[in-house]
């Protein structure tokens, strides 16, 4: 079974999920060849990510490293990102199982009506495995692992339904689509506490300036593509030792700022496929749904983030925040870990952000600074057990990219800097069976609540069909 799942996902999210969805598509009514268009538009729009991506994390690493070398500011957790992380994560025992016992869990809680999503965003099930693997690995017990990946799933199922009607409403074309990933639903009790703070503050609503506010208030300097190539300017001219090398690199810098631009200005380009190719099958699913499972009226397809990565706000928001999450790094007391390889990921944070903050780019600016500050920490703290994992995973693959430079602890921004994974090791690791009944008990509640309001959303649909007709 880890040498069958393995192989699947060693294909890759471009490969994988295409496949998927073509099968997806065919069984559910739609034309083979119209199915296999969808498919292939959702692959490309995983490719041209991963190129995008890519042009990030290879023209901004070496200028960020550079930075880090000239104003000594190394920490000793070294950023591993989130490719390495995903390695560990389904490299090991709870990885090779985590996609057929988290649908198990999904039908499960489909048949008793403690989740209206359909799940089957299976390349971004890593994260499960990831808060699985290090329990397993803390606790020395697989039992705990596979109980701390399920706990995580069940909760990101229940967030996904209740964020889903929002972030259909805030977002164009995402009717019937929630998102199940625990990195994005992690944020959503710290984004709504502190947006209800932020609302309180006299004065504050006056701020309240989104993307398209920027570009009339702002101009030029308002534009994603714009502040992209600024930011990359900037970020070169820091990377140079002295005012007669910024000179001489010239070129080098104004080449770093069009690449931060082009990524800027791509990402929303290259997400549009993603919805060019779901649409159909997300249309095709809701026809089916409401022709054939009256009882099941408002069931939601779950999806990557990388859908809406590419909303103005998210792109201006990410960019300012990651010179400012590597001050933050430096500067803070306590914290050991320097991110680099994980700012790619950065864009993940706020796909269920903006529907709370309505896309305003000051709220959801505070949010993205609070919860990364508080996530530094959280990566620090889970260093130790991550690196155990990684060690192990090192010893029986040889995998290179999930190997740690000696003297160093190994990292990642993506999850392990989560509230919810935080949360659940340590009241899994830490305090054992007090923390087990814990997560047990409101786990319980929060899926009975679910289920109610599954019900009372049921009721009032079949009502509203009910008087059309």
């Amino acid at each position: 079974m880890e040498q069958v799942f393995s192989y699947i996902i060693g294909l890759g999210a471009a490969v994988m999920m295409p496949v998927i969805f073509t099968i997806l598509g065919i069984c559910i009514g739609i034309k083979t060849g119209k199915a296999l268009k969808s498919g292939l538009l959702v692959g490309v729009g995983f490719v041209g990510l991963s190129v995008v991506t890519a042009l990030l994390t290879s023209s901004l690493g070496p200028a960020l490293s550079q930075v880090v070398d000239i104003y000594g500011l190394q920490l000793k957790v070294f950023d591993m990102g989130w490719p390495a992380a995903a390695a560990v994560a389904y490299n090991t025992s709870v990885g090779a199982f985590i996609i057929p016992v988290c649908l198990g869990v999904n039908i499960l809680m489909l048949l008793t009506k403690t989740t209206r999503t359909v799940n089957i965003d299976l390349w971004n099930y890593w994260h499960y495995a990831f808060i699985g693997a290090v329990v397993y690995f803390a606790c020395d017990n697989i039992w705990w692992g596979f109980f701390a990946a399920i706990i995580c799933y069940i909760l990101t199922l229940i967030l996904a339904d209740y964020t889903a009607d929002r972030f259909q409403h805030f977002y164009d074309k995402m009717e019937g689509i929630s998102i199940p990933q625990p990195f994005c639903a992690g944020f959503v009790p710290f984004a709504i506490a502190i947006n209800k703070l932020l609302d309180k503050i006299p004065g504050f609503d006056r701020l309240n300036i989104d993307a398209e506010g920027m570009k009339r208030k702002f101009g030029l300097l308002g534009e994603p593509l714009f502040l992209g190539v600024l930011v990359g300017c900037i970020i070169g001219a820091l990377s140079c030792r002295s005012g007669e090398e910024i000179v001489d690199k010239i070129p080098y810098i104004l080449g770093l700022g069009i690449k931060m631009g082009a990524v800027m200005e791509l990402i929303p380009r290259i997400t549009s496929l993603f919805i060019e190719g779901l649409k159909p099958i997300s249309d095709a699913t809701r026809e089916l749904i409401a022709r054939k499972f009256k009882g099941a009226v408002g069931l939601n397809i779950g999806m990557s983030p990388a859908l809406v990565i590419g909303h103005p706000t998210t792109l201006v928001v990410s960019l300012l925040l990651i010179p400012v999450t590597i001050l933050l790094a430096v500067v803070l007391p306590g914290n050991e870990f320097l991110p680099l390889a994980s700012l790619a990921g950065m864009f993940y944070l706020f796909p269920l952000v903006l529907p709370i903050t309505r896309g305003n780019v000051l709220k959801t600016f505070i949010v993205g600074l609070i919860v990364l500050l508080i996530g530094l920490y959280f990566v620090t703290d889970l260093a130790s057990y991550f690196t155990l994992a990684a060690q192990d995973v090192y010893a029986q693959t040889g995998d290179a990219a999930v190997n740690i430079p000696e003297g160093f602890e190994g990292g990642s921004l993506d999850f392990a800097s989560s509230p919810m994974a935080w949360a659940i090791f340590h009241l899994t690791h830490t305090l054992k069976y007090v923390g087990v009944a814990v997560l047990v008990a409101c786990t319980l509640f929060f899926m009975v609540l679910n289920r109610r309001a599954i019900l009372k959303y049921q009721r009032e649909q079949e009502a509203g069909l009910q008087r059309k007709a």
